[in-house]
């Protein structure tokens, strides 16, 4: 009798999961679903663009479908990042947990970015 089993493969919702890859709406990346940190993840992590597929707001499936850019980070109570998304179709704004291998670059762009161009003259600090 032969060890080999030819027969139906039995999969765990984890091994499906993990082996599930979607391709980013702006760089054409194909990404693994599952952050290597864990996560179910939903942009891409080198230019961290998403595809509008949920509808916060009604609170289910989107027919949007358009692009989600990131726009800024926030920093929740507990010291966990959130990236923040703009869609370019409807503008809604959604945020979704920093993953372990997202781009370092972009995400410290976005973090310094309101210092670094603040709304306000910054020579005004130089009379006070």
């Amino acid at each position: 009798m032969s060890s080999n089993n030819t027969g139906p493969q039995h999969t765990t919702a984890h091994h499906v999961l993990s082996t599930e890859t979607f391709t980013c709406i702006r760089c054409g990346l194909t990404v693994p679903a599952l952050a290597p940190d864990g996560p179910r993840r939903n942009h891409c992590p080198s230019c961290l663009h998403s595809r509008h597929v949920l509808d916060h707001v009604e609170g289910g499936a989107s027919t949007c479908g358009s692009r989600m850019s990131p726009i800024s980070i926030a920093v929740l109570r507990t010291g966990d990042w959130m990236l923040i998304h703009r869609c370019v179709g409807c503008d809604e704004l959604t945020s979704n947990p920093v993953c372990r291998d997202d781009n370092q670059l972009i995400l410290m762009r976005m973090a310094v970015r309101p210092l670094a161009e603040p709304p306000f003259p910054l020579e005004a600090f130089g009379s006070l």
